[in-house]
């Protein structure tokens, strides 16, 4: 039986920085159960942020983990966890077991620390290898924690935490701005180096080098949020140091445009932060007071930023070798901006945080349909790239026009940071597999005309000599055609065929069946695609959607029959989903379609890239 989640509504907070970003108040994802989505990650991440409140009602984060399988779901909404933390210094420990709690086998209740309510908590399961993250909130039920000292009043040091909670939202978050590491389990030997609301000198170098922090907030004693914020090292600028309380700024980048988190900062201007060192073990713990900049303030305070969040901090502690893992640096996220530097800096470090180091330069557009256009670009340092994968452009330079409280014209340019991922449409010249070395000077993208990057492509003039700042080429959505898979269908909506279109060299057509759905009106990008690719028309299954009564449709539609292809004029139903007789599927589709596919597909295993972020 299909689950069924009810839209949870937003809140005061969420709809007035709706109101303000000038977002359409869409319904809300959050699910009020734990999903089966979480209860996966969950066992399988090997971090977890998590939140709560302390006594005085001030948000404190923590990063427990270090290998996957420490935390799983128990059944009915239930999530427990067994893991080491640090017992002496992690706020978050100290506020979910009180030190006096501690006896051997003690076990203490959560309504006995919020009032016969439960301990309310946040958390982010993480998996920063494969950039996969959900968050979940709740009260806790019971938690206890045991080690060296517990039962004699000692220091305590590292210790184990059990901790059982009962789970009341859970939601998928994209992967943007997720910088990928390994992480390891390592050993924590936690010593405290200060605890001040001024950062230490320790402080202040993490926070220069950081590329990632978790970070809680609350609405009121409602409910929790536990998130994560990533960008390149160095993204968390440190306005002030005094004793009076350090201040910290950061920009939110353009993300979801759900803002829970700055909608439960807008009700309760209260944050906590984490920030790990994951080479060192060391870990900075914030608690603060928030303002939340837009627009103008924000920009006059971090230049290049439309949105931002500055936080003064009332306590932070520094505590050396408290985590008890590591993480390998393996890559960055290719949304990753620039740094932005505070307005005092602007002309002192800035060159040294900002060079460019590739451009791909237009070369010529070719014109498919009314909406869809092939572009080649030619690459200043040609670089490697594998068949399928995805290319990542910054069109800042041309299109960010700096603050805007409302663009009736163009909504979409709100907060947004112009960094598009478009998946590279072309296979690299000579390559024969999905693993290449050799560097590439040009690549293909072929695009729809939806938003103000696609809209501005559209209007240059290939001859202009237009470059655009390249930042990486990502992704690993290989298509397997292998004799163990038997048949193996790729599903595409519209668009979604680029997939297809960069690894056709390396598929084994005698096992590939491509399912096409398309709207009749794009049969002109049909006919351009098995023009080109004479081999994939026989393999292919097309569905036109939408009106195909106009004489140019049909004369199209005809050409696609002519070149072998089955054609239907008509949506997909489950039974030629089902007349396939597949295990294995791809698919690369909008989201109406991919989830009316999906719930065809139960049982199977599909393989899609998410580009609903």
């Amino acid at each position: 039986m299909a689950s069924v989640f009810l839209s949870r509504p937003w809140h005061t907070g969420e709809t007035r920085m709706h109101t303000l970003m000038n977002v359409p108040e869409n319904d809300n994802p959050t699910a009020y159960t734990l999903t089966p989505q979480a209860a996966y990650l969950l066992q399988r991440a090997p971090l977890l942020a998590l939140g709560t409140l302390d006594s005085e009602g001030r948000p404190w984060t923590t990063l427990l983990g270090g290998e996957n399988g420490f935390a799983r779901p128990l059944g009915g909404d239930m999530v427990g966890l067994r893991v080491d933390v640090d017992a002496e210094f992690d706020p978050v420990v100290e506020v979910l077991v009180p030190r006096g709690r501690r006896g051997a086998g003690e076990v203490v209740k959560g309504e006995e620390v919020e009032r016969g309510k439960g301990l309310l908590v946040g958390g982010l399961t993480i998996d920063l290898m494969t950039r996969k993250r959900v968050k979940i909130a709740g009260r806790m039920v019971v938690g206890a924690v045991s080690g060296e000292g517990s039962d004699k009043g000692e220091r305590m040091g590292v210790g184990e935490m059990q901790l059982v909670c009962k789970i009341e939202q859970s939601l998928g978050n994209c992967p943007k701005y997720l910088n990928k590491k390994d992480i390891r389990p390592a050993p924590a030997h936690p010593k405290l180096i200060s605890k001040s609301a001024q950062l230490s000198p320790e402080g202040i170098a993490l926070l220069a080098k950081a590329d990632l922090f978790f970070i809680s907030s609350s609405n009121s004693t409602k409910d929790m949020d536990t998130n994560h914020r990533g960008g390149p090292p160095g993204f968390v600028r440190l306005l002030a140091n005094d004793i009076s309380g350090a201040q910290i700024v950061y920009p939110e980048y353009s993300g979801n445009r759900l803002y829970q988190t700055l909608g439960n900062l807008v009700t309760t201007s209260k944050a906590g932060i984490v920030i790990p060192d994951f080479e060192t073990g060391d870990v900075l713990y914030i608690t603060g007071t928030t303002e939340i900049l837009i627009g103008k303030d924000a920009n006059t305070l971090l230049p290049h930023s439309n949105l931002a969040v500055k936080i003064t901090i009332t306590e932070a502690r520094f505590v050396e070798k408290g985590l008890p893992f590591r993480g390998i640096v393996d890559e960055f996220s290719p949304y990753n901006p620039n740094v932005r530097l505070l307005a005092m800096e602007e002309g002192s470090i800035a060159s040294k945080l900002t060079q460019a180091t590739n451009t791909a330069k237009l070369l010529s557009r070719e014109d498919i349909t009314p909406t869809i256009a092939r572009y080649k670009f030619a690459m200043t340092n040609p670089v490697p790239y594998k068949p399928g994968q995805w290319v990542a452009l910054d069109f800042s330079e041309e299109l960010d026009v700096g603050y805007s409280h409302m663009r009736d014209d163009d909504p979409q340019s709100l907060n947004d940071d112009f960094v598009r991922t478009f998946t590279v449409s072309s296979s690299p010249l000579g390559t024969t597999s999905t693993s290449s070395s050799k560097p590439h000077d040009e690549f293909e993208i072929t695009l729809r005309r939806h938003g103000p990057v696609t809209a501005f492509l559209s209007r240059v003039n290939p001859k202009s000599g237009l470059e655009i700042p390249l930042k990486g080429f990502g992704g690993d959505f290989v298509i397997g055609t292998s004799e163990e898979d038997g048949v193996v269908p790729f599903v595409a909506g519209g668009v979604g065929i680029t997939p297809v279109l960069g690894q056709l060299r390396s598929l084994d057509l005698e096992r590939f069946r491509l399912v096409w759905v398309i709207r009749a009106e794009d049969v002109s990008f049909v006919v351009d695609v098995l023009g080109r690719e004479r081999d994939l028309a026989r393999v292919t299954s097309v569905f036109f959607t939408g009106n195909s009564s106009s004489e140019k449709v049909k004369e199209g539609i005809q050409q696609v029959v002519e070149m072998g292809a089955t054609v239907h004029i008509r949506r997909p139903q489950q039974a030629d989903f089902d007349a396939l007789d597949a295990q294995k599927w791809y698919m690369c589709a909008g989201r109406p379609l991919r989830d009316h596919i999906l719930d065809w597909l139960k049982g199977k295993k599909v393989l899609f890239e998410n580009f609903d972020y």
